[in-house]
């Protein structure tokens, strides 16, 4: 057998020690960022298990907003008022989505939950075994009471499937999320920041339901939230949409 030279048992030997370290600050970045998400759950009553320690990696990795793929959708109208935008009536096609009903005590934790049920289904937890892309908004369909005056617990938090996945979605391994194929839709959709709860939610249905000329066009009982920011942000940009009736 050849004697192997110093110069390339250095080489091999300084290559592991790179890959440890690699792997080192791997395991740091993880810890790290599960911390930070175990600090933001707790503050929503939420506990984050250690086994979303890669998915909550992989998904911040990716998280460069060109990274991320629009949900599409065609423009109608924009209604403004001395400058501002008071709303959008948009158009979204026919698509497919995936879906997880929710039902916890408060709307923060349902969407807490979801969103983690989902980010194992988008980082590799499905048939293809591959991390499938973020698309935004990620959606929450709410209810009311025909009144409009009180929200109920059960809600459905939705993650819209990229383009080249919309043939044929990869099948989630957690049986509780289900693919869903959706009509083509028209939505009356108004910007709003900050955090999404029971209260926030029915001032932003309530406040559009104002600014509507014609509110009795759309369902009266039905609403989506559509979040651009992961549910751990503290300032988020989110909208609320009426659903024209079919």
């Amino acid at each position: 057998l050849a004697e192997e030279s110093p110069d390339s048992a250095y080489h091999s030997h300084g290559s592991s020690l790179e890959e440890e370290a690699a792997e080192r600050m791997d395991d740091e970045e993880q810890e790290r960022l599960l911390s930070y998400w175990q600090s933001v759950g707790r503050g929503h009553q939420v506990d984050v298990p250690r086994d979303m320690a890669e998915p909550i990696q992989q998904l911040t990795r990716n998280n460069n907003p060109q990274e991320r793929q629009s949900i599409p959708f065609t423009l109608i109208q924009r209604k403004e008022k001395l400058g501002d935008l008071l709303y959008e009536k948009r158009q979204y096609g026919k698509a497919k989505w995936a879906c997880i009903k929710m039902k916890e005590k408060q709307y923060e934790q349902s969407i807490c939950l979801g969103f983690m049920k989902l980010m194992r289904y988008i980082c590799e937890q499905n048939s293809s075994g591959l991390y499938l892309g973020i698309t935004v908004p990620i959606v929450t369909i709410v209810h009311t009471n025909e009144a409009q005056s009180a929200m109920s617990q059960a809600v459905t938090v939705a993650y819209y499937l990229p383009e080249v996945l919309q043939d044929e979605p990869p099948h989630p391994f957690d049986s509780d999320i289900i693919i869903e194929e959706w009509p083509a839709t028209i939505v009356y959709s108004r910007s709003f920041r900050g955090i999404t709860n029971e209260d926030s939610i029915m001032r932003e249905i309530n406040l559009l339901a104002a600014i509507l000329e014609s509110p009795e066009l759309c369902l009266q009982d039905t609403f989506i939230i559509a979040g651009y920011t992961n549910p751990a942000a503290a300032n988020r940009h989110n909208e609320i949409w009426f659903l024209q009736r079919p």
